[in-house]
């Protein structure tokens, strides 16, 4: 007889389903294992059969096998653990095959029998729930897969719980979700002082997920502004927080099986590899942009990181998703992040301080910029130079206005956009909007048409620059409460793509 038991292998935060067929046969004594495994899951025979030494349960004298179906799909981690006991125990007939086969399982089984947790738990729901099955998974993963809602989560301790619940004489309870973790933003932008124009960018790609470029010197306050984005975002939406923490199940970053509904705030070194920043590595897993999704990616020292890494970038930006392709693995992660990246002016910083004159200037600068391409920069909606703070600004009191104020602007705006966009799925923000759709929102009236050609004209603006110029003016209006984009919106939102504030002159 085959016993079946069914689990799920990962590819991206997509959960494909496993059936662990097991044959007990006669012949000589032998456990194998086959279907592709990695040295993981070419283990867990050795941790099942302690396991079950443990529990005083002895193999049969017989050849064991078992295959993981489909055979050519490659199976990798220690998850696999706990449905292959599940099959073997089936095998031998100490639990009903039935019951089993009506299950996804996922768990690691130390030797002594206990279940051990394991990453993934969240979209293994999201399968089990597509299936129609309840998931069976350790107890550390059962607040977690909890939060999917639409099947049954199931969470032991150990091993013998589980036999206890096959067999009939203890049943598991069903897992509850964890809580919704409210962390304390304590990072205000009224501790910010001067820098207005920067606060206004920011405030611009907050409300319609734009991309933003700061320029200036060391200490002029870049990095301050960026940790406090997140304190102007407004909190995920349930479908936004269940994508994104899919993500995080993926990376062990979700905490005792709770989900924030706080959006994600990634700042990788600039000394990050690119598998690091785009993911990859063993098992593919999701880069810095992916973990970012939803999110703000904060790059600090732009132009110091790897030139291969910068130019990977590009293609996410644009699409939203980041295909790794390796020689066993091709997965796809979603990433549609905010990205602010930070600079210095030039190499030693001080390229438009006339007190600390620098011989190589312009060279200097035009070198350390240049590090970033053209076609990168062009993705940049916002380009803001941030200027050093004087000091007599520094003795102020702190009198600006605050994170929350401007959260309540952004939260009206990002509610306009939602309507705007709520029969289409593939656009939620104005930085998504493209095509008819950008020209049916965007489109400026008469004085703003003419103001825009003239612009392009003169800065010779190619057709991405075009489309993020409408972009931006369109949710500089949203937060001005505008049903059309004018003049004054297009005027602004061009002073944004030049690394100089451009004067325009009224027509």
């Amino acid at each position: 007889m085959v016993a079946r038991a069914y689990t799920v292998a990962f590819e991206g935060i997509e959960a494909k389903e496993v059936e662990v067929q097991c044959s007990v046969a006669p012949g000589l004594p032998a456990f194998t294992i086959v279907g592709l495994p990695d040295k993981a899951v070419s283990e867990a025979k050795e941790r099942v059969r302690a396991a079950l030494t443990a529990l005083s349960i002895a193999l049969p004298s017989k050849r064991i096998t078992v295959n993981l179906s489909p055979a050519d799909m490659p199976k990798e981690g220690s998850h696999f653990d706990l449905p292959i006991a599940l099959s073997l125990l089936a095998a031998i007939d100490m639990i009903p095959t039935e019951d089993v086969a009506e299950t996804v399982a996922l768990g690691e089984l130390s030797l002594d029998g206990s279940l051990v947790q394991v990453l993934g738990a969240l979209p293994a729901a999201m399968a089990a729930a597509e299936s129609g099955r309840a998931l069976l998974c350790p107890d550390a993963c059962g607040a977690e897969a909890a939060w999917v809602g639409a099947t049954k989560v199931l969470a032991a301790k150990t091993l013998a719980e589980v036999l206890q619940h096959f067999t009939g004489q203890k049943p598991l309870t069903i897992a509850a979700p964890g809580e919704v973790h409210a962390h304390s933003k304590t990072r205000d932008f009224r501790d910010v002082k001067g820098q207005e124009r920067a606060k206004r960018a920011l405030e611009i790609a907050a409300a319609g997920r734009h991309h933003v470029l700061m320029i200036g010197p060391p200490g002029s306050g870049k990095s301050m502004l960026a940790a406090r984005m997140p304190g102007i975002l407004p909190p995920l939406t349930p479908a936004e927080a269940l994508e994104t923490s899919m993500i995080h199940s993926l990376s062990g970053l979700l905490d005792e099986g709770g989900i924030s509904r706080d959006r994600p705030f990634r700042e990788p070194h600039h000394t990050a590899s690119m598998a690091a920043i785009v993911g990859g590595g063993r098992g593919a897993k999701p880069g810095e942009i992916s973990l970012a999704h939803n999110g703000v990616l904060f790059m600090d020292e732009f132009p110091e990181y790897p030139r291969a890494v910068l130019e990977t970038l590009r293609q996410p930006i644009e699409t939203g998703e980041v295909v790794v392709a390796r020689a066993n693995a091709h997965v796809r992660y979603p990433c549609r992040f905010l990205l602010v990246a930070a600079a210095n002016p030039c190499k030693c910083g001080y390229l438009s301080d006339p007190s600390r004159a620098c011989a190589r200037v312009p060279n200097c600068g035009d070198d350390y910029l240049g590090r970033i391409s053209g076609p990168l920069m062009d993705r940049f909606d916002l380009r803001i130079e941030v200027p050093p703070v004087a000091y007599s600004d520094l003795n102020l009191p702190s009198n600006g206005e605050t994170s929350a104020s401007i959260a309540d602007r952004i939260a009206t705006a990002r509610q306009v956009q939602t309507a705007r966009f709520a029969d289409r799925p593939d656009m939620r923000v104005n930085a998504d909007a493209e095509g008819q759709i950008l020209e049916d929102i965007a489109m400026p009236d008469s004085d703003g048409r003419a103001l825009l050609a003239k612009i392009a004209e003169r800065f010779g603006l190619s057709a991405r620059a075009y489309h993020r110029v409408l972009r931006v003016a369109r949710t500089i209006a949203d937060l001005d409460a505008a049903e059309t984009v004018q003049k004054p919106h297009i005027a602004e939102a061009v002073s944004y793509r030049l690394l100089t504030p451009v004067a325009v002159a009224a027509e």
